[in-house]
Parts: C-alpha cells; sequence; structure tokens
C-alpha cells in the first residue's frame, strides 16, 4: 500500500482526545452497564451520505464485503444530487452523478453480500438539492430560502412523487423507504402557510403532519409492500392527541435520531413508549459513526461515537419488546448541501467498525477491539487517541494515514516555520519581503530548512491526491484539497519564492 516515503521524516505524534474515560477498560465498563454481550439490534444499516464526496462505484464494491464481514445488515442510502434523475428531473443530476448502470451495480453487489438496501430522498425538509434549481424554486416554502419545500403545492408532491417514482424504479425489491423529513426550518413561514395557519384549528404541526401522510400515502397506495420511514425530530414535540389524531402513525415508522456521547437514555425510552402509545408499530434508532461532532472535521472521534452507540445499546435493552426494527448508523459527508466536507469515508472506517461491532456484540470488550484489529489489520486501533501512524489493510486505509499526517502537521509546521523561527519573523518579514531584502548570512539559516519542507509536503500531497483519485470523483479531491491543504501549502510556497526573489535580487 503506497503512503509515500516523505512520511518517513515526519515525526510520530499521538494526541489525547478531551474527555479521556480510560481507554478500552472504561469502554468495557460501559459495555457492561449497556447490556454486556446479550447483542444490540439485528437490524444495522449504514448510512451513507452521498451529498459530498461520493465514493467511486469501484471502491464501493471494495467496500460491501468488509461492511458485511464487520456486522451491518443493510444500506442507507441518501443519493441526493447522485441520484441519476432523468427528464423533467435532470437538473438534479450531479455532473459525478451515479449512472443507471452503476446504481444496478452497487445494488446488486449489496444483495450479493447479503446487505439490504432502504433508499432514502428527501420529501420536506434538506431539499436545497431540488429548491435551489430555478426550475423547481417556485416550490420554495419560503420564497427566500432553498431548505423547505411548499407543502400547500400540488406541483410539490407531483415533484415529491415523481422524485420516488424514479428512485424506486431502481430499487423494486426493497421493504423500507425513507421520507427524510427532517429539520423542516421556516415551516409555516410562506405566504400561503401563514394564510393556512389563520383558519381555526389549523397549527404548524397539523401543517407538518398533513405533508408527511401526504407523502406517505403516495407511497402506500404506489408500492403496497413498502414502509416509509422518517426522521423523527419534527414528531418529538408534538401532544400524543395531536400525533394519533393524524393517522400518520399507521403510515410511517419513526427513526429516532441522536448522535450524542451522552444522549438521556430515560428520555428516549419514554419517547419510544410515547410514540407507541400514539400507535406507532416500529421504531428505528439513528447513531452516528462520523459527521457529528464538527461541520469541518477531518478526523474521527472514535471514542465519541463509540459511546453513542453504547448508549444506544442502554436504550434498547429498556425499551419495550419487539416495537425495534433496527438502527442507522449515520455518516454524514456534510451538515447540508452548502456547507464543506466532514471525515471522508475511509478515514472513518475504523469508528464504524468499533461501531458496527460494539452494536453486534452489546458492547465493546478488549476481545472486540481485538477482532476490530483483525478485520482492519490495525493490531493498535486505540479509540480515545488519534494516532498519527495508523496504517491498516481495508480499503482506503492510504487515505486515512495521509489525512492524518496532513492533519496533524501540515498547518503546524507551517506556522512554526513561519511564526516561531526567529530568523523568519526577525530577518524575512512581510516588510523585507515585499522589498526583497535579505542578510545573506540570515538566508542560510532557514532556507534549506523552508525548501526541504515544502518538497516533503508536496510528496505528501500528491501521494494523498493520487490515493484520492482511485476513491472519489475529482470535483471532490479538488474540495478537500482546497479546504485542508492549499492555504499552509499555498504560504509555504510563498515564502520558498521570495527567498528565490530576494537572493536573485541581490544577486
Amino acid at each position: 500500500m503506497r503512503t509515500g516515503g516523505a512520511l518517513a521524516s515526519l515525526e510520530r505524534v499521538v494526541l489525547s482526545n478531551r474527555g479521556r474515560s480510560g481507554g478500552t477498560a472504561g469502554m468495557a465498563a460501559a459495555a457492561a452497564a449497556a447490556g454486556g454481550q446479550a447483542g444490540g439490534p439485528q437490524r444495522r444499516l449504514v448510512h451513507l451520505d452521498l451529498k459530498g464526496a461520493p465514493p467511486r462505484a469501484a471502491y464501493m464494491a471494495e467496500v460491501l464485503p468488509l461492511l458485511r464481514s464487520l456486522g451491518a445488515s443493510g444500506l442507507l442510502l441518501e443519493y441526493e444530487d447522485t441520484f441519476p434523475y432523468a427528464g423533467p428531473l435532470g437538473p438534479l443530476r450531479a455532473p459525478h452523478a451515479y449512472s443507471p448502470g452503476e446504481v444496478r451495480t452497487v445494488l446488486s453487489q449489496a444483495r450479493a453480500q447479503g446487505l439490504e438496501v432502504v433508499p432514502l430522498v428527501q420529501t420536506f425538509g434538506h431539499m436545497e438539492f431540488v429548491l435551489k434549481h430555478k426550475e423547481f424554486a417556485h416550490l420554495r416554502e419560503v420564497k427566500m430560502f432553498p431548505n423547505a419545500l411548499n407543502p400547500h403545492k400540488e406541483e410539490s408532491r407531483a415533484l415529491v412523487k415523481a422524485m420516488i417514482d424514479q428512485v424506486m424504479a431502481l430499487h423494486e425489491d426493497v421493504k423500507w423507504f425513507h421520507i427524510g423529513c427532517d429539520e423542516v426550518y421556516y415551516l409555516g413561514e410562506g405566504e400561503e402557510s401563514k394564510q393556512w395557519l389563520q383558519q381555526p384549528g389549523n397549527t404548524p404541526e397539523k401543517l407538518c403532519l398533513s405533508h408527511i401522510k401526504a407523502v406517505a400515502s403516495c407511497v402506500a397506495s404506489s408500492y403496497s409492500t413498502v414502509t416509509p420511514i422518517v426522521w423523527d425530530d419534527m414528531l418529538r414535540g408534538m401532544s400524543e392527541e395531536t400525533l394519533a389524531e393524524s393517522g400518520v402513525p399507521q403510515l410511517v415508522q419513526p427513526m429516532i435520531w441522536d448522535y450524542a456521547a451522552d444522549l438521556d437514555v430515560e428520555g428516549k425510552v419514554r419517547l419510544i413508549e410515547k410514540y407507541c402509545r400514539c400507535g406507532f408499530s416500529k421504531v428505528w434508532f439513528a447513531s452516528a459513526f462520523k459527521g457529528a461532532t464538527g461541520v469541518n472535521q477531518s478526523l474521527t472521534l472514535i471514542g465519541h461515537h463509540l459511546k453513542n452507540h453504547l448508549q444506544w445499546l442502554k436504550v434498547a435493552n429498556n425499551s419495550p419488546a419487539d416495537v425495534l426494527e433496527g438502527i442507522a448508523l449515520t455518516g454524514w459527508q456534510r451538515y447540508d448541501h452548502f456547507s464543506v466536507l466532514c471525515e471522508l469515508l475511509p478515514v472513518a472506517i475504523p469508528s464504524l467498525a468499533v461501531c458496527l461491532q460494539a452494536l453486534e456484540n452489546g458492547g465493546y470488550s478488549e476481545k472486540t477491539k481485538e477482532n476490530v484489529g483483525k478485520l482492519l489489520g490495525m493490531p493498535n486501533l486505540e479509540t480515545e487517541t488519534f494516532m498519527s501512524t495508523s496504517v491498516g489493510t481495508f480499503p482506503g486505509s492510504n487515505i486515512l494515514t495521509l489525512v492524518t499526517q496532513v492533519s496533524f502537521y501540515l498547518k503546524s509546521s507551517v506556522d512554526e516555520l513561519l511564526e516561531g523561527n526567529r530568523y523568519v519573523t526577525g530577518w524575512f518579514s512581510p516588510y523585507h519581503r515585499k522589498r526583497k531584502i535579505i542578510h545573506p548570512i540570515i538566508m542560510h539559516r532557514f532556507q534549506p530548512d523552508a525548501v526541504s519542507l515544502l518538497s516533503k509536503w508536496n510528496a505528501v500531497v500528491q501521494d494523498l491526491q493520487a490515493a484520492m483519485e482511485q476513491v472519489f470523483h475529482k470535483c471532490t479531491v479538488e474540495e478537500w484539497m482546497e479546504e485542508n491543504v492549499q492555504s499552509s501549502l499555498q504560504k509555504l510556497q510563498q515564502v520558498v519564492d521570495d527567498l528565490d526573489e530576494a537572493i536573485k535580487a541581490q544577486n
């Protein structure tokens, strides 16, 4: 596995997470509290958030067998603009979208691994990938904002149906279909909604439920064997009476999401009991293995996500019998359609492995840790520390190694040279650089260091770019490099260039 010769010259650093809780021993104790080895939810879906850094289909083929061996039973595929929408929906399709053939291949490979697929299409909130386009902008709830769909327009429902139909045409044998419906910000603030809300008895809650019911009914009428799933956050604060009278509990299964390391177990159990009383027959849980600890996070805080899953195991062990349908391990790639990328999938695979194995075994013991290490080729995997020398044998592990190097050392090493080296700050300040002034003796104090550092980082970045291009499309590589590499590398390059110019001016 090619990781680049330049790495050998970079020192090893281990950084501890904030809030260290005793390493694996502490996790084992937490696992015992979470039910020991009783085993977790039997249906475990790995969520692939494809609205950012969608992996190439060839990489998916490499990863699916690993997911199965780690304990996944299915996939929750959130396509957004990577689905090959056609016809009037063609504008939704990103340039790097999967082709119909690639989707069929991925689904076939998932079936071959025994992985059940649940497609996810946003149909209410988080509709930026649709409503940003001029062709659909008139369907916004609030004219200024592309996040939420106007629930009053017949054309809105026709749009949602067309999207569902196109996705279902490539997912003919699914049992569940996730219709999203989370974080419907500014619902009720559109002009039509304001008029509707003035009528007696109408409330924002009823407006929300009426749209969910319309979408769920659409799925039920067209695909009678498919059960819709919805994110539960818009439902949590509603009264039992409002929920029960809406008819929604008979049509959908709520997916309760919480990504906190210290989620409130008792509160979740009470929420589940409330949903049962309202008429929901089953519920899902949603945890997170990445994409939940920082909008621009580049490395995954494994310990945070493991604790999150151990808490969900406690919820499962204290919930009413036979109510849990399964759990989705979410792996957010962007916080929304317009935000930056967070941790790349290969970077987060160790976290996913730890979390899946914790769910499958009902906790995280030393034996489970050892098994994860064997499956990933990472015998020294730690959950409570970042290790820059983490090298594995799983698909994309070279990306993890190189991203770790960049995240730890690039900015800090450049800043140390430019701000911590007294020869640079004292004799090659912006004033000197602008006027191409440099003392010949001082130049030799730091020029070799600057040239050497630039050479090392160029080699690392070249290796990383080559590794990423095997897994991601060019647009993803460019975005990640611009966000995480270019600023520091350009500063370093500029210093070396200014040195050369100053030397030429003196000669």
